[in-house]
C-alpha cells in the first residue's frame, strides 16, 4: 500500500474546515469577534509595529480559536490538524489558523477524549522516521499527564501502529497510554525537519464501546463554545508573552517551564524578545546545540503567530541553517538581508518575540556548553562581529534558497 503524500489532507480534515468556517462567518461569531478585538487591543497597547501586524494575526488567531473549538467532543472524536497557513480547499479562502507561539515544523493535531472513554489510535510513521514525535495527553489545563514518544513507538514491517488508550495499566500492551481523570485531549507533534523530504504520520481514532450516550454536540452548544475559545485565545497569548516582554529586549536567558501550559518534557524552551532601533541594526544571536538533535528559531509577533515563513526565513531549524565550523550555529536578526546564510526575517517587524527550541538530547539533558549569546550591533559592524567562516550568501544564492523553501513546504498545501 502506497503511504499518503500528504497526511493533513483527510477528508475529515477538509470537512472540518469547511465546517469552521461556516461558524466563522455566523452573525453570533462575527459579533463576539469585534467584542474580542477591542478587548485584546486594550489589553495589549501595542506598539505601532505590532498594531501594523494585528489585523492579519488577528484573523488566525480567531480562526483557530473556531478550528480547535469544534473538536471538543470526546464521544465524537476526529484528528484535526491545527496551526496551518493560510490556503484554498473547494474554491474557499481558508483563513490561517495559527496561535500560541506556533513552531513552524509542527504538524500539530488535536484529538478529545475523556477519561472514563476507550480509544484507538491507528496510525502509519513516515518512512523516514521523525527526528522528533510525541503523543502528549493534556488536561484541560495544558497539563501533561500522559506522553509516548515516537522514538519509543512500535510499528508493524510496514510502519502501521494502534495506541491503546484507556484507564486501565498497559499490562503488558505495547504502544499504551494510561488516562486519568484529568485527561481531555492529545495534542501531537509531528516535527518536520527536512521541509522537502519529512513527511507527518498518518493518524485516526476510534471511540471503543458501541453507540454514543449522546447526540453530538449542538450548534448552540459550539457557538458558545467558539466564542469562549476566542476570549481564551486572546488573554492566554498576552499571558505567555508577557513572560519574554517583561525581560530586557535583546536578551535570551529566560527558560519556560516544560511541565505547563502546553510545552513539551524533554525540550528547553528559551524566550526572549528583540527590538531593533533601526534598519540598520542587527542583533546576533550564537546558539550552541548543547548535544540536541533538534533546533529552531521562529520570530512571532505578540499575537503569537509567526509571520512570512514560506517565502521569507521568519524561522529557520538546524537543517536549514548552516552551522559553523565548531558546531555552534550563528543568526542574525535584521530588517534588511545582511547576506548572512542564516538570516531570520522579522517580516518588516521591528520588534518581535523569539522562541528558541532545543528537543532531543542525548542522554536526555543539555551538555555544559548550552549557550546563547545574543548582540545587538550596527549592520556595518556585523562582520567584524561574526565567528570566523559564517556562510554568506549573493543576492541571487537568497532568491534561490527561497525559491527552494517555498517549494518544500508546498506539500503540506495541496
Amino acid at each position: 500500500m502506497t503511504r499518503c503524500h500528504n497526511p493533513i489532507n483527510t477528508q475529515q480534515q477538509r470537512e472540518h474546515e469547511l465546517l469552521a468556517l461556516w461558524y466563522y462567518r455566523h452573525p453570533e461569531v462575527r459579533a463576539a469577534r469585534e467584542e474580542v478585538q477591542s478587548y485584546w487591543l486594550d489589553l495589549v497597547e501595542p506598539s505601532p509595529a505590532m498594531r501594523q501586524c494585528f489585523d492579519r494575526a488577528f484573523d488566525e488567531v480567531m480562526f483557530g480559536a473556531v478550528i480547535w473549538a469544534l473538536n471538543q467532543d470526546p464521544l465524537y472524536p476526529r484528528v484535526i490538524t491545527i496551526s496551518r497557513v493560510p490556503h484554498t480547499l473547494r474554491g474557499e479562502q481558508i483563513p490561517g489558523s495559527r496561535w500560541g507561539l506556533d513552531n513552524p515544523d509542527s504538524i500539530y493535531r488535536v484529538i478529545p477524549i475523556s477519561g472514563d472513554e476507550q480509544y484507538v489510535i491507528r496510525g502509519r510513521v513516515a518512512e523516514r522516521r521523525l527526528v522528533e514525535n510525541y503523543f502528549t495527553l493534556w488536561s484541560e489545563t495544558m497539563q501533561t499527564v500522559g506522553l509516548l514518544s515516537g522514538r519509543d513507538l512500535q510499528v508493524d514491517d510496514q510502519g502501521y501502529f494502534e495506541i491503546s488508550v484507556d484507564s486501565a495499566p498497559a499490562n503488558g500492551r505495547p504502544n499504551h497510554i494510561q488516562t486519568t481523570d484529568q485527561a481531555h485531549e492529545f495534542y501531537i507533534r509531528d516535527v518536520i525537519l527536512d521541509w522537502a523530504q519529512d513527511r507527518a504520520n498518518e493518524l485516526s481514532v476510534e471511540r471503543l464501546g458501541g453507540m454514543p450516550s449522546r447526540a453530538p454536540y449542538s450548534e448552540r452548544e459550539n457557538l458558545e463554545r467558539i466564542k469562549a475559545f476566542m476570549h481564551k485565545y486572546a488573554t492566554n497569548t498576552t499571558r505567555w508573552n508577557a513572560q519574554a516582554l517583561d525581560k530586557p529586549a535583546n536578551a535570551f536567558n529566560f527558560v519556560i517551564d516544560r511541565d505547563s501550559d502546553g510545552a513539551l518534557r524533554g525540550q528547553i524552551y528559551i524566550l526572549g524578545h528583540f527590538d531593533l532601533p533601526n534598519e540598520n541594526s542587527a542583533l546576533l544571536l550564537d546558539v550552541s546545540m548543547g548535544g540536541a538533535e533538534y533546533f529552531i528559531a521562529p520570530i512571532t509577533n505578540v499575537w503569537g503567530t509567526t509571520n512570512a515563513i514560506i517565502e521569507r526565513p521568519g524561522c529557520l531549524n538546524n537543517h536549514q541553517a548552516r552551522p559553523n565550523r565548531d558546531g555552534t550555529y550563528t543568526f542574525v536578526v535584521s530588517l534588511r538581508d545582511p547576506g548572512i546564510c542564516n538570516w531570520l526575517d522579522p517580516t518588516d517587524m521591528s520588534e518581535g518575540i523569539l522562541t528558541l527550541r532545543w528537543a532531543e538530547f542525548e542522554g536526555g539533558r543539555p551538555s555544559e556548553d548550552f549557550v546563547v549569546k545574543s548582540l545587538l550591533v550596527s549592520l556595518d559592524d556585523l562582520d567584524s562581529c561574526l565567528p570566523e567562516g559564517v556562510a554568506k550568501v549573493s543576492p541571487q544564492e537568497r532568491q534561490r534558497q527561497l525559491a527552494e523553501r517555498a517549494q518544500s513546504y508546498a506539500w503540506r498545501l495541496a
